[in-house]
């Protein structure tokens, strides 16, 4: 599933090249998770603004159509989904959004693209083999529906507001597991099952260990070590494991740099000991049982 470094990696590699762009058609293949909420005409003759970021969606400004009031304007509220990624691509002559390929060549929609924008920077597109992701017209971030979907997410982890005395207060609200806890995204947004784990082991924290019984020098290491796995991934393209591409089809390169993550068996990086897996809440957690403690 795409997390916050990939979506980052998406936005830096499309937000200079559609600031500013006209849309000149948008168009809808299957239906994703949730409803597009406006009829796809009326994104045509905006303009887009500065693309953002929030956790793992994306804000997608879009000014008001020539000739209506300012309060036409709105954005689109982009989640990738479990197996969704972004592309930007110079103009098609394509068509709407396929069922399955075109016969007008590489740059025509495939069978996995739900969402296209025409612009005047190019097509962008959203593929998703499983449809888990969305596309969701909101007159702003803080106007339902983006603000409900919004309104849960933690703090951001390089946030100066997140303090280590901050993080650990929210760590200690909570009595799951760590490696849970960092998953869940309210006391930090962002870390997905490879960083969580990642971090858990610079941090040297068993994922185990009972979130409200980390000390504050072991909450202050643990937001040191995510932000440091985090900034890496971002670095570095993020991780592809599967489906995640960048805006320029460029997979991911931190998978091959993890320390513990699928590495089941392997000798640990710190101590020589070898990988463990576990399973916690239905996903892989991988840990190195000498150099992490509970």
């Amino acid at each position: 599933m795409p997390e916050l470094p990939e979506v980052e990696v998406t936005r830096r590699t499309i937000a200079d090249a559609l600031r500013g762009a006209a849309v000149r058609v948008a168009r809808l293949g299957k239906p994703l998770r949730w409803p597009l909420g406006c009829a796809p005409q009326t994104l045509a003759g905006r303009v887009i603004g500065e693309v953002s970021r929030r956790g793992k969606y994306l804000w997608l400004p879009l000014g008001p159509r020539s000739g209506h009031a300012p309060e036409d304007a709105g954005g689109l509220l982009i989640h990738l989904g479990m197996s969704g990624s972004l592309s930007l691509n110079p103009t098609s002559a394509s068509g709407a959004c396929a069922s399955g390929p075109s016969a007008s060549g590489p740059s025509a929609a495939g069978p996995h693209d739900h969402f296209e924008m025409d612009t005047s920077s190019g097509t962008l597109r959203l593929r998703d083999p499983r449809r888990f992701g969305a596309v969701v017209w909101s007159a702003s971030p803080d106007s339902p529906p983006a603000s409900t979907l919004l309104q849960r997410l933690g703090p951001e982890p390089f946030d100066p507001a997140l303090t280590p005395q901050t993080f650990h207060a929210a760590l200690h609200r909570r009595r799951g597991a760590i490696k849970t806890v960092i998953l869940g995204g309210t006391a930090m947004v962002g870390a997905g099952n490879i960083y969580a784990c990642e971090a858990l082991f610079r941090a040297g924290i068993d994922p185990r260990t009972r979130s409200d019984r980390i000390s504050r020098p072991r909450a202050e290491r643990l937001l040191a070590a995510l932000r440091e796995t985090l900034a890496q991934a971002i670095s570095l393209g993020g991780s592809t494991l599967r489906d995640f591409r960048d805006a320029h089809g460029m997979d991911g390169a931190y998978q091959a740099h993890a320390g513990v993550y699928g590495r089941e068996g392997e000798p640990c990086p710190g101590c020589g000991q070898k990988v463990r897996r576990i399973v916690q809440a239905q996903r892989a957690t991988y840990f190195c049982p000498r150099c992490q403690k509970r």
